[in-house]
């Protein structure tokens, strides 16, 4: 997607959640559906009205709206636009049973979608009352049932984005509800998943929201969510939202720090569906060019590369696409990992797979001379690749990655003079002892080596008591 200009882009794009062609009828699907059954109930106001539980005020205004048409509806609001909000805010402040709420957030829903400017009266109704315009929402994101919250979260999200500038949401109203949405997404069995990662996709169009999601570690969840098994609509949405996300120029500097190339390479290899492949080739496209700094953008095309990008975009110049934007992205893509293949250095790319985490054995961690003349560099920004491999024994559970981590943390103690003094004050000789019990042989073996490096005098009493059952509890003792 070519333009420079996130505006542009993004004004091609529908304004709300609904109007945006098939392929997002089924985003909002299940709490569409529970909306229709909903709208199709009748609520009885007049015995609201004489238990006394709304007032004669309310009930005039409620009665009439809602069995108006939508031109009936307009000439309503018109005739006295505030009364709407007061009389919508009083409901849902007064009325508890469920089945009524629900009803009434659809009316609201509904209230704003048949016109986007209506958002202004509910915040000039709560200027003249001094009240937070939010407040009186964001208390319902608290009720157990599932619709309610959902439906609360679409309203906030219509009323966040269709606020004007200097209106916005702020401070901790934002965060709260950004936190919500997070969390939402975390939670497992979630059937109202795809609705809360479309109201994500509304509030990340606007750069204030962007840099309030980044501040609640929202990256971290988006990549964590994608990492697991989500069906394509939500890979779709949430790759959408790092696509809006890595427009800003910061972020998209540090985007793939939270392993975003990896996992979206990941989920290109196997995607079925072309609108998933379109955006993800977006968010690559807007990793290269959006940074400033040229080394963000070459370390972001070595990822690529290492996470075989190149394979999968000659995979897909072999499919016939109908948006040609696809066919602009890959040939922009291509063009600029192959130059940055051309005068990539073997320590350029250690230093990409080291970052990716995904260590395997390409050919430099085998090699004398890289090692000879590189082993000093794992010092470089506080000691940040040894830090990386250190932590890689202690998080990854990749049998691969946890035995090549040991061969180059042997190696550049092999190599380095101090290694052994540095990595014992990392704390690396206590994760490579313990993988020396670990379930898998290789990485038992390449443990082994790594701790041969580290203490050759012990070599022989090690390679004895390894053979013993409890051999990294008595090696533990024997080399402290």
């Amino acid at each position: 997607m070519a333009s420079d200009n996130i505006n542009k882009v993004l004004g091609t794009l529908p304004e709300d959640i609904e109007k945006a062609g098939v392929d997002n009828l089924a985003a909002t699907s299940v709490l569409q559906q529970r909306a229709s059954e909903i709208r199709a109930q009748r609520i009885n106001w007049q015995s609201y009205l004489q238990s006394q539980m709304i007032s004669q005020e309310d009930f005039t205004f409620i009665s009439r709206f809602d069995g108006g048409n939508a031109q009936d509806r307009e000439k309503i609001v018109q005739e006295n636009p505030l009364q709407c909000a007061k009389t919508f805010y009083n409901l849902l402040g007064h009325i508890s049973k469920d089945q009524t709420i629900q009803y009434l957030l659809t009316l609201v829903d509904d209230f704003l979608q048949e016109n986007k400017n209506r958002v202004a009266i509910f915040r000039e109704f709560a200027r003249k009352r001094r009240e937070s315009v939010w407040a009186h929402f964001l208390n319902l994101l608290n009720r157990p049932d599932g619709f309610i919250q959902n439906m609360t979260s679409r309203v906030v999200a219509k009323m966040a984005c269709w606020s004007p500038p200097g209106e916005l949401m702020a401070g901790s109203d934002l965060q709260y509800y950004l936190t919500w949405l997070k969390d939402q997404l975390r939670m497992q069995g979630n059937e109202y998943v795809q609705s809360v990662a479309r109201c994500l996709q509304m509030m990340l169009r606007l750069d204030d929201y962007r840099h309030a999601f980044v501040g609640v570690d929202g990256i971290a969840t988006l990549v964590s969510v994608l990492s697991g098994r989500v069906n394509f609509q939500i890979q779709y949405q949430l790759t959408f939202c790092l696509w809006v996300l890595s427009f800003n120029v910061d972020v998209a500097t540090k985007l793939n720090k939270f392993g975003v190339i990896p996992i979206l390479a990941d989920i290109l290899s196997d995607a079925q569906k072309e609108k998933v492949s379109r955006i993800i080739l977006a968010v690559f496209r807007n990793l290269i060019e959006k940074p400033e700094e040229l080394e963000v953008k070459k370390e972001n095309c070595i990822s690529m590369v290492q996470c075989k990008v190149l394979k999968q975009l000659e995979l897909l110049e072999q499919r016939k696409f109908d948006d040609e934007d696809i066919q602009e992205d890959i040939d922009y893509l291509n063009e600029k990992m192959n130059a940055s293949v051309q005068d990539l250095s073997s320590y350029d790319e250690y230093v990409t797979e080291v970052r990716s985490g995904r260590l395997e054995w390409s050919p430099v961690h085998r090699s004398e001379k890289f090692w000879r003349e590189n082993a000093q560099h794992l010092n470089d920004k506080n000691y940040e690749l040894l830090k990386i491999l250190i932590q890689l024994l202690e998080t990854s559970k990749d049998p691969l990655v946890l035995s090549v981590a040991c061969f180059d943390l042997g190696e550049y103690v092999r190599h380095y003079q101090r290694g052994k003094h540095v990595l014992e004050q990392l704390g690396g000789k206590t994760m490579v002892m313990a993988l020396l019990s670990h379930d898998d042989p290789n990485v038992r073996y390449e443990a082994l080596l790594a701790v041969q490096k580290l203490m050759v005098h012990n070599w022989e009493y090690l390679g004895r008591q390894l053979e013993k059952p409890g051999a990294s509890t008595q090696m533990g003792i024997a080399v402290a």
